[in-house]
């Protein structure tokens, strides 16, 4: 028997999206109804690439919204038009597969989540992709199983010197990309929050500070460095560039009363990850990604596959876009909301909106966040 095919409607074929167009065309469980894209040539384009009509091109997005056929909308497009694109979906009853930032206003973002829990059945998704990779999938295993004992300190790093060429200038205007962290630095949030929820622990406060100390014109500013303190007493670090790096640094440092594991992604593969336990390596140092090493200490129990995918390339097309798929997709068939809904995922992107409300006082800010004082602090902002 036929599966019914899950109807989708898709918004911004640019870097991020046409690499999820690729990945969608390629499974048997969806249906590419409408393209909506600024650019028709380039819609046109991608749309002949990837073997599917011309007539999908949709020059309305409202047209989107309007099509009973569409069960599901992906927004791609520039960060600015992520909140009211989302809303406006969300109101149409779709389902919302939403490129990071969720939203560049914190008004657009309460309305999300209002709106997700007045319409608990249609299914939300934020694109913290960096979740999906197995490494991140292993630190948790570690965590739950505690091999680090209580993670006392924590760094997660985000520096990745974004893409502005060509059609991809939009990022250095401060209305279309909205801040630095939403633009990338945000992952590492993600990916922070989510270890430390393993054992329980949420974040309590964040103090911030920035620098628009740049080699490129961004209009804001693309350095960040947090503090985050957690409930269970723990620390957690952010050092985050999205202007220059040397190549793609998502650096992680824990380290608990019982263990540890670094991960560097400007080393070669075999040296990336290193670890230690008192509970499962008796304290010696373990680098799993190199299985000889592993025999020849006596450690062989913990090589990782050799499939273990890690967050260290900028490229679009190797990170785990098939994955975050697949979880969306299985979300709207099984009738689950992810875990990275709008709602789900809110205290990483309530981390942010403290971020620069904390950069912008020089004093800590304490969450979970007061949305009344956000919004006065964010609607002076404006002005």
């Amino acid at each position: 028997m036929n599966k019914k095919k899950i109807g989708i409607g898709f918004v911004g074929a640019g870097w991020m999206g046409s690499a999820l167009l690729r990945k969608l065309v390629q499974r048997k469980d969806v249906r590419i109804w409408s393209l909506h894209q600024r650019s028709k040539e380039k819609a046109l384009k991608i749309l002949q690439e990837l073997g599917l009509e011309k007539n999908c091109y949709e020059p309305r997005f409202t047209s989107l919204l309007e099509n009973p056929k569409i069960e599901a909308i992906f927004i791609c497009s520039s960060n600015g038009a992520h909140g009211p694109q989302a809303i406006a979906a969300q109101k149409a009853g779709k389902h919302v597969f939403c490129e990071k930032p969720c939203a560049t206003s914190f008004t657009d973002f309460c309305q999300q989540i209002e709106l997700e829990n007045s319409y608990p059945n249609q299914v939300t998704y934020v694109d913290y992709l960096m979740n999906f990779d197995s490494l991140e999938k292993q630190i948790q295993g570690m965590v739950q199983r505690g091999d680090f004992g209580t993670i006392t300190q924590i760094q997660v790093n985000y520096r990745h010197p974004v893409n502005i060429s060509e059609d991809k200038v939009w990022k250095l205007s401060a209305t279309q990309i909205g801040d630095a962290i939403g633009m990338g630095i945000i992952h590492s949030f993600s990916v922070m929050l989510n270890i430390m929820l393993a054992q329980g622990a949420k974040p309590v406060s964040v103090y911030a500070s920035n620098s628009s100390i740049h080699t490129r014109p961004f209009e804001i500013p693309a350095l960040w460095n947090l503090h985050i303190a957690f409930s269970n007493g723990g620390t957690g670090f952010c050092f985050g560039n999205i202007d220059q790096a040397n190549g793609y640094d998502a650096y992680h440092n824990i380290h608990g009363t019982s263990g540890g594991l670094i991960f560097d992604s400007y080393l070669n593969s075999q040296q990336k990850i290193r670890f230690w336990s008192l509970q499962s390596t008796k304290g010696k140092w373990v680098y799993p990604l190199d299985p000889d090493r592993c025999m020849l200490d006596g450690m062989e129990e913990h090589i990782w596959p050799a499939e273990t995918t890690t967050p260290d390339s900028g490229d679009v097309m190797s990170h785990q876009t098939g994955a975050c798929l697949e979880h969306f997709l299985n979300c709207i068939t099984s009738g689950k909301q992810s875990f990275l809904s709008f709602a789900n995922s809110a205290v990483v992107a309530e981390l942010g909106w403290a971020a620069q409300i904390s950069a912008a006082r020089n004093l800590p800010v304490t969450l979970p966040l007061d949305w009344q004082d956000a919004s006065y602090f964010f609607s002076k902002e404006k002005k």
